[in-house]
């Protein structure tokens, strides 16, 4: 049996449907000894259910079969939890597209997903292998194998024969079996963070006799949170500590540890993660630093902690983090270093910075506003936002999401996750580095390749909220926690001074709002005045904008009590700049503590309009449908892959893409290259006049002045080509093309194959000046068709396509559904590093692409969220 090289790209960390981790990868001949153990674990139905009948003990011979596989016709991929089997899968090749399937789960680890992960990485393997199909045969009494099989989402069909049960799974990935994958997925993650949030039981190992130390402020936040589980201080030589018995060992612990926190030198982390192994512990908090961030070393020794942790089935939050916190009345968790942790609240909170963390703590309190839960990340290893966003999705305590990122491990999952996320549940970011794109020193992530634009445009594309700073993060909060989302963008505003009702309308033009003119009460206005003005405005606009600033204190409950009764009844969103105080002012309160009703109040109103403003554009994403990819017609996709995999050798190879485009009903004007006046002449007559003549080379067409156009007869080409020859000089290479119809506004698209962001599309115009200001717009692929109508108005030339400055209306619809092509296309062939169109003419009628060079090379590994379920 020839064995081809061990595929290590195999090899995954998988979150369970219970929230614990294993590990898959194939299996090797040294697994011999792993085998027989796991083997003899195996209830007597387990074995029943596997080999039809009695099978007490594997053979040697046996064991050398299965471990011995040649990872082509016989492949198997086994789940390790520690060092210990706990499930094998295999598929045995009987046809060239044919294998026959089989699993066996340890009895112990049934009902976790073990096998259902398992199937989606054993299909993958087989689609890379080239089988498209697996047999199984099933006894009728093995529900459980028949449950995964069929509930895998590829479309099965199965027949009874001889007592046996033959089910067939067809492996061509459908929109299905993704859902599953994506359900799946989700509720791993989710529960993976429920067990680090609600815990019944934690450990703070490290927790020194000194005042001060890092373990002993975690301990005593803990206890003056009055955590509503035991807690458990590890110390070595310590009997107590602040006043709580400690014991020497994580494994010396009377009862159960749900959750550790470890406050150890760095060298000493791993050890201790074994220890809470051996102990049976869910999650780690390593508030530790020492790791990635000091350099090569550190990360060594971090991706060391992630692999073990992994290994014994824990998630990571961490290392170098703040901690994390749960005001649930029936937790009460404050396993962080901050002291001050906010009240209960809607709001979740992801931060990747600890010591940035301990001062947002600080200013959501400080703004009277309340958490659900909150997360630092640290060097976010392990844990990530994109966890935090699976759990935050169901938390029915959670109605907001504040994210502050530094970086982001798969930004593709996190437009996925996202785009569903937000149409549940507001989603404001703050993401840093936009200016430099840099990542912080020890963060497990990619620098991304696109602009900070691009990154923009995609967190539009998901409907995220992306704020510029943390004090926007704040304002925009506070907004959407406690007021209704308004329906448009009409603004009241209701004010005791006119300067301020001024500032106040100024900011809403600038912020792309409608504001009606300002009603000024006077510096003397009382609750009744605010009260009348307010109820008149309310009507005819979406949002009110209530400013009280008074010269000398007055009646400030009255009118406060006024501005909720009008909030209360008219159900658009108030925001108030009440004597310039921020946050959920006790006034403004509509109950004892903040909740919804409650209006937020800011320093000045133009903080209040720049809230609004985002929040009316999350409203007006929200008002238009999800929308779905659609079906194309005209496409071969076969095609397009014969074409992609014959051009493309060992390097990567740049084509005319004319012949790929046509694949995906997209036509591309032919041009002929010519070097001579009379090969111009000939090639003019050959595709029809009139005709233009330009410079063949894609970096000389960059230049002013190189395309002659509208060239009606042979002595207008013949002197054409002897201009653009002396001005480019003699070695240029030219080209004729057929005169597209005129008018037309130019424009350009691309595709490209990003590493993080995985298929892009990006549109501009391409007129000189939109090109120099790189005035472009990008949406991930595939496209719906709303994607391809936000692209296309995106750029800040996008006026210029409908009847702007002199430009007559042109083919807006033709010009969608090529994008949409482009993105099905980018989309289908991760190959396709880069492809662009240039240029484009949009005319009246109809769209004209008159160029197309792409550029084709190998995938380095799987997309970003493609394939079956992993661990980054």
């Amino acid at each position: 049996m020839e064995v081809a090289q061990y595929p290590a790209h195999w090899e995954a960390d998988v979150v369970l449907s219970d929230g614990g981790t294993a590990h898959v990868r194939p299996i090797r001949p040294a697994d011999a000894d792993r085998l027989r153990s796991f083997y003899s674990r195996l209830s007597d139905e387990s074995i029943y259910f596997r080999f039809f009948g009695p099978h007490p003990r594997l053979s040697d011979r046996e064991i050398t079969w299965f471990t011995n596989v040649d990872y082509v016709d016989r492949v198997a991929l086994i789940a390790t939890i520690g060092t210990d089997m706990v499930a094998v899968i295999r598929y045995d090749r009987i046809e060239p597209a044919e294998a026959e399937v089989a699993f066996l789960v340890e009895d112990a680890h049934q009902g976790r997903g073990v096998a259902s992960v398992l199937l989606e990485h054993l299909a993958e393997t087989a689609r890379e292998r080239g089988i498209a199909r697996f047999i199984a045969d099933v006894l009728p009494a093995n529900q459980k194998m028949m449950a995964v099989l069929k509930q895998a989402g590829y479309t099965a069909q199965s027949r009874f024969a001889d007592g046996v049960v033959r089910m067939t799974l067809d492996l061509t990935p459908t929109e299905t079996a993704q859902a599953v994958t994506a359900s799946r997925e989700h509720r791993a993650e989710a529960r993976s963070i429920e067990r680090l949030l609600s815990p019944g039981s934690v450990a703070v190992v490290g927790a020194g006799r000194e005042p001060g130390g890092v373990g002993q402020t975690v301990l005593r936040n803990l206890l003056a949170a009055d955590f509503t589980g035991p807690v458990y201080p590890v110390h070595r030589e310590a009997r107590a500590v602040a006043g709580v018995r400690a014991y020497p060992s994580v494994t010396a612990i009377d009862g159960e540890v749900d959750l550790a926190v470890l406050a150890v030198p760095a060298d000493g982390v791993i050890d201790v993660v074994k220890e809470c192994a051996r102990k049976g512990v869910r999650g780690l908090i390593v508030v530790s630093s020492g790791f990635g961030e000091t350099g090569p070393e550190g990360r060594a020794r971090q991706e060391e902690l992630v692999r073990i942790a992994r290994a014994y089935g824990l998630r990571v939050v961490g290392p170098n983090c703040l901690g994390v916190a749960n005001t649930d009345p029936s937790v009460r968790l404050n396993a962080t270093l901050a002291a001050t942790v906010p009240g209960r609240g809607r709001v979740g909170f992801f931060s990747q910075s600890g010591a940035l963390g301990t001062a947002l703590l600080q200013r959501v309190a400080q703004r009277g506003m309340g958490i659900s839960s909150f997360v630092s990340a640290g060097n976010r290893a392990d844990v990530s936002g994109n966890d935090l966003l699976q759990y935050w999705e169901e938390d029915p305590h959670t109605d907001v999401i504040l994210l502050y990122l530094e970086s982001l491990g798969n930004p593709r999952k996190f437009a996925r996750l996202a785009r569903r996320i937000s149409r549940r549940k507001p989603i404001v970011v703050v993401k840093s580095g936009g200016t430099t794109q840099n990542v912080p020193s020890g963060h497990a992530a990619p620098v991304l390749g696109l602009p900070d634009s691009a990154l923009s445009a995609l967190f539009e594309q998901a409907g995220v909220i992306r704020v510029d700073d943390l004090i926007q993060q704040f304002d925009v909060a506070q907004l959407v926690a406690y007021q209704p989302l308004p329906a448009g963008p009409r603004v009241g505003v209701v004010s005791n001074s006119d300067a301020l009702a001024l500032l106040a309308a100024d900011a809403c033009v600038r912020a792309g709002l409608e504001p009606r003119p300002p009603v000024n009460l006077g510096a003397r206005a009382g609750a009744a005045e605010f009260g009348a003005a307010l109820t008149s405005v309310v009507p005819d606009v979406d949002a009110v904008v209530a400013i009280y600033m008074p010269p000398i204190p007055g009646p400030a409950d009255e009118i406060a009590a006024e501005l909720l009764r009008v909030s209360r009844d008219c159900g658009k969103p108030v925001l108030a700049t009440f004597e310039g105080r921020i946050g959920m002012l006790r006034e403004l309160q509509a109950g004892a503590v903040p909740e919804r009703g409650s209006i937020p109040s800011y320093a000045a109103p133009e903080e209040a309009v720049r809230a609004l403003a985002h929040v009316v554009r999350y409203a007006r994403w929200l008002e238009h449908p999800a929308g779905l990819p659609e079906e194309i017609e005209g496409v071969d996709t076969a095609a397009a892959r014969d074409l992609v995999f014959a051009r493309l050798g060992e390097a990567p190879a740049e084509i005319d893409a004319s012949e790929l485009l046509a694949c995906y009903g997209v036509d591309v004007w032919p041009s002929e290259v010519v070097a001579s006046p009379e090969e111009a002449v000939t090639a003019a007559a050959r595709l029809g006049w009139p005709v233009v003549l330009k410079a063949a080379d894609p970096e000389a067409a960059k230049r002013a002045g190189t395309v002659r156009l509208g060239l009606a007869g042979p002595d207008g080409v013949r002197d054409a080509f002897a201009d653009l020859t002396r001005q480019l000089g003699p070695g240029v290479v030219l080209a004729v093309q057929r005169m597209a119809p005129q008018p037309a506004v130019p424009a350009l698209a691309s595709v490209m194959e990003d590493p993080a962001f995985g298929a892009v599309v990006s549109f501009g115009l391409g007129e000189v000046t939109a090109r120099l200001l790189r005035d472009e717009a990008y949406r991930l692929a595939p496209l719906t068709r709303e994607d391809a109508a936000a692209l296309i108005r995106s750029p800040r030339t996008a006026p210029l396509l409908f009847g702007e400055y002199g430009y007559p209306p042109v083919a807006v619809e033709e010009l969608e559904e090529l994008l949409i092509r482009l993105g099905r296309l980018a989309d289908d062939l991760p190959e396709v590093a880069r492809l662009d169109l240039d240029p484009v003419l949009v005319g009246e009628s109809e769209v004209v692409v008159l160029g197309a060079r792409a550029v084709l090379r190998h995938p380095e590994g799987p997309r970003p969220d493609g394939g079956p379920r992993r661990l980054s």
